[in-house]
């Protein structure tokens, strides 16, 4: 708790710091990320929560070679998409395992309601009701910065289909108000997102995901995120993004209840972090305490020396 607040600002307002800067030529997509190519094939499961007929797109990629029997599922963060998983999909289903990285809805190729009462705990379940129509009983689970909050809540609430839990650079462990970040409304949020540029996208990612390195193939990743957010589905797309950064804001893991005991976890944690990436903290050991309700035999936390 004693970390300068400059440490926490970047990676907890996310976007937040995006500076405004007028829209640039580009790609445009639609409300669903139509017209962006996804690595593999794009699939869509329908189903109804909370009163509307809703989709998820996913993708669900088999072994390739010799098949472990093991699945994993792909939890995206707030700024990425499944299809940024293209690499990591090969590199699990080249080592046999089934692979499936699903758009959370309000992201991506997935609906974008008009009114959705946005929490980890439906997302989870949203994920879960996916996995059960296809038929999977139990899988590892990967996630990445808010992808992480939604991996840990799933485990919560669905202990006993969780083989392992595995966080890439996880945030909301803290309670991010406590520490003197300050609050935003839907109504500011969404003032902000209808700016959204790729210019300011690509200094963010810069700054935040990649420890100020860039390569040209990022680039890919910042026209998906703009081209969506100024294509025809330009104000749904924002409003149902100011709902979700409401949801990561106000739903930190002080409010999870992780105190409270259910009879079987997942046997490993891994927490990886990495220099300039969604930064956690540096010196991070002081939050494993946060993850002993989990009741976890064995946890790996890396972080990157460079921190």
């Amino acid at each position: 708790m004693s970390r300068p607040f400059s440490r926490w600002l970047p990676s907890l307002l996310l976007t937040a710091v995006l500076p405004v800067i007028a829209h640039a030529e580009g790609p445009q997509y639609g409300p669903e990320l139509q017209g962006f190519d996804y690595p593999y094939t794009l699939k869509h499961f329908a189903f109804d929560s909370q009163g509307q007929s809703l989709q998820m797109g996913y993708m669900d990629v088999a072994a390739h070679g010799k098949a472990n029997g093991r699945s994993v599922v792909l939890m995206h963060g707030k700024n990425f998409c499944g299809a940024t998983w293209d690499s990591s999909i090969k590199a699990l289903s080249d080592a046999g395992y089934r692979v499936i990285a699903p758009d959370q809805i309000g992201f991506c190729t997935s609906s974008k309601p008009a009114h959705y009462q946005y929490s980890f705990q439906q997302l989870a379940t949203n994920t879960q009701q996916l996995l059960k129509a296809l038929g999977i009983q139990k899988a590892t689970l990967l996630g990445h910065s808010t992808g992480g909050m939604l991996a840990t809540r799933y485990a919560l609430q669905y202990p006993e289909q969780v083989e392992q839990l595995a966080l890439v650079n996880p945030i909301g462990l803290e309670d991010w108000k406590a520490l003197g970040v300050p609050y935003r409304t839907v109504d500011q949020w969404y003032e902000r997102e209808l700016k959204l540029s790729a210019e300011g996208i690509r200094n963010y990612e810069r700054t935040t995901y990649y420890g100020g390195r860039w390569k040209p193939e990022f680039d890919r990743w910042v026209d998906m995120l703009a081209g969506l957010n100024k294509g025809p589905g330009h104000t749904q797309v924002a409003w149902n993004s100011a709902l979700i950064y409401d949801m990561i804001f106000t739903q930190h893991a002080a409010m999870w209840n992780l105190s409270y005991k259910q009879p079987k976890r997942p046997s490993t944690l891994a927490i990886v972090e990495a220099m300039g990436v969604d930064d956690l903290a540096c010196g991070a050991d002081s939050h494993l305490s946060v993850w002993d309700d989990l009741s976890i035999s064995k946890v790996q936390y890396i972080v990157d020396s460079r921190c």
